[in-house]
């Protein structure tokens, strides 16, 4: 059979599905307990639409791999940030025409506010110009942006940074 963990790991997300749970860093662990299967996933953000969909593609491939009892546990914290996401998932949304976001790094003491957002340079995915311009803070997803290349002209979006 065919470990739980590994099927976990191939279920894709219902709003990327060029990244996997795993890619995408969602997927923090899976454990089995004798006739049982416990996955631990962590939702982009608390108001992910895309949350009931992964525990039900994550109960439904394990099930289908012959593991009958499947618990999928939500955990908030640590908050997921776009840091989990893996260098493959970020080779494979730019693949993808979808700028991966850049690191924010660890986040220690009190968070700064700001009232207006920094600058942010993102490169076309598709002619590594830096050159680009938001045309909507939110696309098909409220963790993407919408963006355009000034050098290909290209629209494509861009995953935001947590």
């Amino acid at each position: 059979m065919v470990s739980a963990r590994t099927i976990a790991e191939a279920v894709l997300d219902p709003e990327l599905p060029v990244l996997t749970l795993a890619d995408l860093g969602v997927l923090r662990s899976v454990e089995e307990h004798d006739d049982r299967v416990v996955v631990t996933i962590t939702p982009t953000y608390t108001g992910c639409p895309a949350l009931e969909e992964m525990r039900v593609d994550l109960r439904r491939r394990l099930a289908a791999a012959g593991y009958r009892r499947v618990e999928v546990r939500t955990v908030l914290s640590p908050a997921w940030t776009t840091d989990w996401i893996s260098e493959d998932g970020r080779r494979k949304l730019a693949e993808h025409g979808i700028a991966p976001p850049d690191r924010v790094g660890p986040r220690t003491g009190p968070v700064p506010l700001n009232l207006t957002p920094p600058p942010v340079r993102v490169r076309c995915p598709r002619c590594g110009c830096a050159d680009t311009t938001e045309l909507s803070r939110f696309s098909a997803t409220a963790c993407k942006a919408l963006r355009r290349c000034e050098s290909c002209r290209e629209p494509f979006e861009h995953v935001k940074e947590f």
